[in-house]
C-alpha cells in the first residue's frame, strides 16, 4: 500500500523506523526486532540506508519482509550522495523487483573528505526524486527540516529549497527530529504560506540514553529545549531512568501533536522494539478516541 493512500483518513497514525545490519551477522537479530515492531501494527515501518549504499541490500530485504511477510507497509530510504547514478538506478530496480511502493529520497551528509559532487553522482535532492518518478510508480517521501538545514544560512532560502523538492512530485514530507513543538508549528504556518500543502510527518526521536544528545546536536543543529536538557542533566547518567524518562517526553510531544490536529506521526525508535512498544502503550487510549 503507497503511504499516501495510508495517511488519507481521519485518523492518528503512528510510524516507525529501523536501520539494516552492517554485518550480515546481524541481520536476524535486526529481523527480530522489526518483527516486534511490526506486531504493533504502526501506519508503516522505515527501513534507512547506509552511507554509500552499504546496507542497500538489506534496506531492500527488511523492507520487503515488512511488506510481505509481516503485512505493515514498508518505506524504503534512498540515499544517493555516495553512490553513483548507475548504483541508485539499480537499487530502485530491486525495490521494483521487490513490489515496494514507498520510498524516502534522500541526498544523505557530505562526507568531509570526498570532493562535491563527483562525476556522474547527484547533488540535490530533487535530482533524485525526478529520477525515482521517472523509473516507477512510487509514492515519494522526502525531508525537510523545521529548524533549517544545517547548510542554509537563511529559513527562507530552505523554504525556497523544500518547495523545488516537492514540486519535483514528493507525496509527503517527513521532518528532522525536534524536541519543541512550537518549533513545528512555526514550520507549517510558514511553508503552509509558500504553498507546501502536503501531509507533513513530524519526526519524534525518544532519547533513551543521554549520550546521544550530542551527537544529536553536532548532526542537526537541534535546538534543546531547557525542560529536556533538565530531563538529561538529572537522568543521562542512569540508563533505566534516563530511558523512561525519554519515552515520556515523546509521548507527550506525541499528545500534544495529537491534540493539535496532526495526525500522522513518525516515531525514530530505530531497532528498539521496547521502546516503540512503550509509546504505543501510553497512547492505546488515544489512538481509539
Amino acid at each position: 500500500m503507497k503511504i499516501k493512500d495510508v495517511l488519507k483518513d481521519n485518523k492518528v497514525h503512528i510510524s516507525f523506523e529501523v536501520f539494516p545490519p552492517k554485518t550480515e551477522a546481524a541481520y536476524d537479530s535486526v529481523l527480530s526486532a522489526t518483527e516486534k515492531i511490526a506486531s504493533l501494527k504502526p501506519a508503516f515501518i522505515s527501513v534507512t540506508y547506509g552511507a554509500g549504499g552499504g546496507t542497500s541490500k538489506n534496506t531492500v530485504k527488511i523492507a520487503s519482509k515488512i511488506k510481505e511477510d509481516f503485512g505493515v507497509p514498508s518505506l524504503a530510504h534512498l540515499t544517493c550522495v555516495s553512490s553513483t547514478k548507475e548504483e541508485v538506478h539499480q537499487v530502485i530496480d530491486r525495490l521494483k523487483e521487490n513490489g515496494i511502493e514507498n520510498i524516502l529520497a534522500l541526498r544523505g551528509d557530505i562526507p568531509k573528505s570526498t570532493e562535491f559532487p563527483l562525476p556522474n553522482h547527484y547533488k540535490y535532492a530533487y535530482e533524485l526524486i525526478e529520477d525515482i518518478k521517472a523509473q516507477g510508480d512510487f509514492c515519494i517521501g522526502a525531508a525537510c527540516y523545521p529548524e533549517g538545514h544545517v547548510e542554509t544560512e537563511h529559513k527562507k532560502d530552505d523554504i525556497r529549497h523544500l518547495k523545488q523538492k516537492v514540486d519535483c512530485g514528493v507525496d509527503f514530507l517527513t521532518t528532522q527530529m525536534f524536541f519543541d513543538n512550537s518549533i513545528l508549528y512555526n514550520f507549517l504556518y510558514r511553508i503552509r504560506e509558500q504553498g507546501i500543502t502536503i501531509p507533513v510527518l513530524p519526526g519524534i526521536m525518544p532519547v533513551t540514553n543521554g549520550k546521544q544528545v550530542k551527537r544529536i546536536c553536532e548532526l542537526s543543529g537541534t535546538i534543546l529545549p531547557e525542560r529536556f536538557r533538565a530531563i538529561v542533566d538529572h537522568f543521562g547518567e542512569n540508563p533505566e531512568a534516563m530511558k523512561q524518562a525519554g519515552i515520556a517526553y515523546a509521548t507527550d510531544q506525541i499528545i500534544d501533536l495529537i491534540a493539535n490536529g496532526i495526525q500522522c506521526i513518525h516515531v525514530y525508535s530505530m531497532n528498539k522494539p521496547e521502546v516503540a512498544g512503550a509509546i504505543m502503550n501510553n497512547l492505546s487510549e488515544i489512538l481509539k478516541a
